[in-house]
Formats: structure tokens, C-alpha cells, sequence
């Protein structure tokens, strides 16, 4: 007897891993590609081509990965691509609303799952001229959830639940998928002798890195050998450099640059806290991947996903403002104790959150979708 096979899905993303301005929301869409392929669907990613990837492409994981349009235009040759037939016959099309959605309710003849990291209420304003940001936000906050009235969401937290039910998604639509994380790499890693606080991510101005440099600044009085990794690429590394010199504080401050998998790991297990200056986050991934290293996370309360992925006073601190932030910064540089026992609830935490388990819960949704 033939076993009947699994529906293809099909997955609208705005970027890929190897575009250069690629992060977690990138990571989450194929790591969930992959465990929906090893269980028998057939995936395909579509997401905007750039000068490091090939125009399609299928990855070891048998993803089909498809790069059409760029940074505006990918929305419109998703559609496009669609309509001619040349994605194939998904049974599911999974949306990612990276505060602008693909519209795919409009013209997919199939279920259409919606997945956001976060609201962009605030991130609007930030990145974007105020007639850009005011569309952004209609499209986000008024568009978006009447066209997709009828469909199913996934949500990486309960902050991002509670704000999507704000804008008046029904929360029964709504499931919380959380980012997983790899376990960290067996081989032995030292911490660092001196000081070493670390960002990792992409450096755009929402992500605030600079609040980070001022915290080194206010640190280097009582810390003189206290230093700061910026790990990451983005188009705002100049202005950041440019604020590091003004502060005075460019020889205390490494921007890594784009690192791979085994500096990252290095990173992560030397340093004495992961910085999370972010406006705003769906999660806090690279909170979970410090976590698991041992290593505690200072973050805002107020910016989404991290209120949850950081255990405020038990595996690090969360902030109302940024002069508390820093404090929390020098409470965990001057108290070996406490960084040592955050440490270790971090990496139980940690253990908690798997690739695996996202993976599988986002199979069964589909197989509850499609029946």
C-alpha cells in the first residue's frame, strides 16, 4: 500500500541566511524548512535575491530555495511567481510578516499560515521617513489583519500574541512556536580573563547598539581593561564606529564583522554578558544561544520577545531605561558570584528551547491545517 504524500509548503520570507542582512527571523523560517522536509513535505523558500546567492538553489537540507526581486520588489514577484505556476501546488503557503506581509490570502488558492517575530510599532519611525512609516504601520496594523481575518498565526512569544490580539487578531488564531536554539558546540571554551561584553546581530538603528558603547564608556572608569565585541554586519556600521570614536572608546571596541559558526560559539562562551540594546525583538535568540554557554543576557523589558527569553534576576536583568541597563552591565562585570550562578540558570534555560521541538510543533500545525 502507497503511502500518500505529505502537502509541499511553501514559504515567503523577505530574505534568506546567506543575504547579508539575514538574522533570526531568517534562521527560524529554515531551520522550520528543514524539519518539515526531513518529515516528507516538499519546501521551497522565496525570498529576494542578492550578490551571495545563486538564483535558486536546494540546500542539503532538501529545501528548494528560490531568490526573485529585491529588497522592495520580492512582495510583488512572490505574487507573480505564484500566479504563472512556477512555485508548484503548495497544500500550505506560510507568510513571514517581517512588518510588511507577502498578501498571499490575496491570490493563494491554498491555507495561508502567518508568521511574525514581532509587532513593528515602534521600529517604524526608526528606520523609515515619517510617510514610509505611517504606510508601514497601516499596512501592518490595519491591512494586514483584515486581510488575514480567516487565517492561522504563529507567534514566536506571548508578547507578540498579546500584541497581534491588540490589533485585533482573534488569539485562538494564534500559536506560540518559540525559537529553539543548537546545542552549544561539546568542545572546551575559557572565558575571558578581563571584562568582555558582546552584541551580536545585525547592525541597523533599531537594534541600538549604541547604547552598548555608552555602557562600555560608563564601565571603563571602574574597568580600564573592560572590552565590547560588536559581532555582525549592516549598514550602520560606520555611524557606530563614528560613536565609538566620539566617546573615546574605539580601543576598547571590536567590530567582528560577519562571523561563522565556530567564532560565534567562541563569542558566546567567553564573553561575561550578551548585550540586547534592541528597540524591539520577536524573541531574543542570540539571549538563548548565550544561554546556553553559560553566559547571562541584559536586555529592556519593554522591547518584546526578550522579557521572556531573559528570566529577569535569574538568568539576567531586564531594564526600564538605560541608565538601569547599565547598571545591570556593572553588576555583572564587578560580581563574580552572581555572574556565575545567572550562568548556570541560563544554561538550564536554555535547555528548554530546541530547533527540534520548533520543528516539530510547526509539522503538526501544518498536518492540523491540512488535514
Amino acid at each position: 500500500m502507497e503511502t500518500a504524500a505529505l502537502p509541499a509548503v511553501l514559504i515567503f520570507n523577505w530574505r534568506d541566511l546567506r543575504n547579508p542582512e539575514g538574522g533570526g527571523s531568517e534562521l527560524y523560517a529554515e531551520q522550520v524548512a528543514a524539519a518539515l522536509a526531513r518529515r516528507g513535505h516538499p519546501v521551497t523558500i522565496l525570498c529576494a535575491a542578492h550578490e551571495y546567492g545563486d538564483p535558486e538553489e536546494t540546500t542539503p537540507d532538501g529545501v528548494r530555495i528560490v531568490r526573485r526581486g529585491g529588497r522592495h520588489t520580492v512582495y510583488a514577484r512572490a505574487a507573480w511567481e505564484y500566479l504563472r505556476g512556477r512555485l508548484g501546488r503548495p497544500g500550505v503557503v506560510v507568510d513571514v510578516q517581517n512588518g510588511l506581509p507577502f498578501l498571499s490570502r490575496l491570490y493563494a488558492r491554498t491555507p495561508v499560515v502567518l508568521l511574525v517575530h514581532h509587532v513593528h510599532r515602534e521600529q517604524w519611525r526608526v528606520v523609515l521617513g515619517p510617510v514610509a512609516a505611517r504606510f508601514g504601520w497601516w499596512v501592518e496594523s490595519w491591512l494586514s489583519p483584515r486581510v488575514h481575518r480567516s487565517c492561522r498565526y504563529v507567534a514566536v512569544s506571548e508578547s507578540t500574541r498579546a500584541e497581534l490580539t491588540e490589533l485585533g487578531v482573534d488569539p485562538e488564531r494564534i500559536t506560540i512556536i518559540h525559537n529553539g536554539t543548537p546545542p552549544p558546540d561539546p568542545r572546551p571554551r575559557t572565558r575571558a580573563t578581563s571584562p568582555t561584553l558582546l552584541v551580536l546581530g545585525r547592525l541597523v538603528p533599531h537594534k541600538r547598539v549604541e547604547v552598548a558603547l555608552r555602557a562600555v564608556q560608563r564601565l571603563s572608569a571602574d574597568h580600564p581593561d573592560i572590552r565590547l565585541v560588536v559581532a555582525g554586519q549592516g549598514w550602520w556600521l560606520e555611524p557606530l564606529r563614528e560613536e565609538a570614536a566620539r566617546l573615546g572608546i574605539s580601543d576598547r571596541v571590536r567590530f567582528a564583522g560577519f562571523v561563522d559558526e565556530d567564532e560565534k560559539q567562541r563569542l558566546l562562551a567567553e564573553s561575561w554578558a550578551m548585550l540586547v540594546p534592541s528597540l524591539k525583538e520577536g524573541w531574543g535568540l542570540s539571549v538563548i544561544e548565550a544561554a546556553a554557554h553559560g553566559t547571562p543576557a541584559v536586555a529592556f523589558r519593554n522591547a518584546g520577545g526578550v522579557a521572556e527569553s531573559v528570566v529577569d534576576g535569574e538568568t539576567g536583568f531586564l531594564a526600564d531605561d538605560e541608565d538601569e541597563f547599565i547598571g545591570h552591565c556593572a553588576r555583572i562585570v564587578r560580581d563574580d558570584r552572581l555572574r556565575t550562578s545567572m550562568g548556570e540558570a541560563a544554561r538550564a534555560h536554555a535547555g528548554r528551547f530546541t530547533w527540534d521541538e520548533t520543528g516539530k510543533r510547526f509539522a503538526a500545525l501544518v498536518d492540523d491545517i491540512t488535514g
